[in-house]
């Protein structure tokens, strides 16, 4: 059995107390799958009470947010330092990969607890999946230092454009049983080039190649 402190029940999402008890819960979900793991086996697994977990997880969809948040924090990680001379397209490369990346270790269990939180008779998370889609490619978007400011119709472009990319990413990454994720990098490669090639006639694009251009001389 393994023992983890239970000092910290604050409600940070990336204290040991909270990671300790996300990877015991993928940990259980990797031996019988996502929906057969119960909170209080979590506890369990790792000898702490049961009321000490309650103060930070409600249920078993809290452990899955927490899992995602890593999604987050993997695109937000520090960059190299020459990220901002990159094409903005390389940019988005870099950074939705880091995104599938942070799980493909657990690729089958991260399809599970989509697919539960997908349930149509589940509202309670299904609904909020809309807005956790949104607030990903916004700090997607983030991430990427994309330049157009937010609300402005370039940027809604973009929104819909890496919503769109996103989705279709992870139907591909959902069955993606290759070394690395090949097939998955090589989608997104491709479906970027294209979409290089149709944001190239947006308003303000031109000005954005100028000075991409100016800054590599």
């Amino acid at each position: 059995m393994t023992m983890i402190a239970i000092h910290d029940s604050s409600e940070s999402s990336t204290s040991p107390f909270v990671d300790g008890i996300v990877d015991e819960a993928v940990r259980q979900a990797e031996e019988r799958g996502w929906r057969a793991v119960r909170l209080s086996e979590v506890a369990r697994g790792l000898g702490l009470p049961m009321s000490v977990v309650l103060e930070r997880f409600r249920d078993m969809d809290d452990v899955a947010n927490a899992w995602f948040q890593r999604g987050w924090r993997a695109m937000l990680a520090d960059k190299p330092d020459t990220f901002d001379d990159w094409p903005e397209r390389v940019r988005i490369e870099h950074c939705l990969l880091a995104w599938f990346g942070a799980f493909g270790a657990h690729r089958r269990v991260t399809v599970e607890m989509l697919r539960t939180k997908a349930h149509l008779p589940h509202l309670h998370t299904w609904v909020p999946m809309v807005f956790d889609l949104s607030r990903t490619v916004q700090w997607l978007r983030e991430a990427a230092r994309l330049e157009a400011r937010y609300g402005t119709r370039r940027a809604q472009l973009e929104e819909i454009a890496l919503t769109q990319l996103f989705m279709a990413a992870l139907a591909v990454w959902s069955i993606d049983t290759s070394e690395g994720q090949r097939h998955t990098r090589r989608f997104v490669e491709r479906q970027l080039k294209l979409g290089e090639s149709c944001m190239k006639w947006v308003p303000g694009a031109a000005k954005r190649r100028e000075r991409h251009a100016d800054a590599q001389l």
